[in-house]
């Protein structure tokens, strides 16, 4: 009896000990370099500058006040779907060159040369150094019929 006693109070400790391993903050991924700003904006598809969302793989970038740190990209990624992203390179603090310039699917930050998918938001090139590399700033899309709601 005493021995079951102790395997129930060591597998209690074990489990507790667990728990609190996993809730360690040591390998929290937050962004240094960008804040994660609160806003929203609907974009209408029939509207010239934003007609281009209307076909898959097709990136838009929007730069208008309030809307991000260096504005967002939207990308059509099929489907009725869509994905967007912080227009900051993710990899240092935001200055003049560190606004992605759209190549084809990808973006590219015109400060180092690092490549994003705008598919995926994931860092294509990262560098070789013994700092942390970081994906894109994503933020939510809402599609509904002739209009994409992007918020954070």
């Amino acid at each position: 009896m005493s021995k079951v006693k102790t395997i129930k109070t060591l597998a209690i400790l074990l489990f507790f000990s667990a728990l609190m391993v996993n809730c360690s903050t040591q390998n929290s991924r937050r962004n240094p370099y960008l804040q994660e700003l609160n806003f929203s904006i609907e974009l209408n598809l029939s509207l010239p500058k934003y007609n281009p969302l209307k076909i898959i793989g097709n990136p838009v970038y929007i730069d208008a006040s309030g809307i991000g740190t260096k504005g967002i990209i939207v990308m059509n990624s099929g489907f009725d779907q869509f994905v967007a992203f912080e227009a900051s390179c993710a990899n240092h603090a935001p200055n003049s060159c560190s606004t992605l310039v759209i190549d084809g699917q990808n973006g590219i930050c015109d400060c180092d040369a690092l490549s994003y998918s705008l598919f995926t938001g994931q860092l294509l090139n990262p560098a070789n150094s013994t700092e942390r590399n970081y994906d894109l700033l994503a933020y939510q899309t809402q599609a509904s019929g002739n209009t994409v709601r992007v918020f954070n």
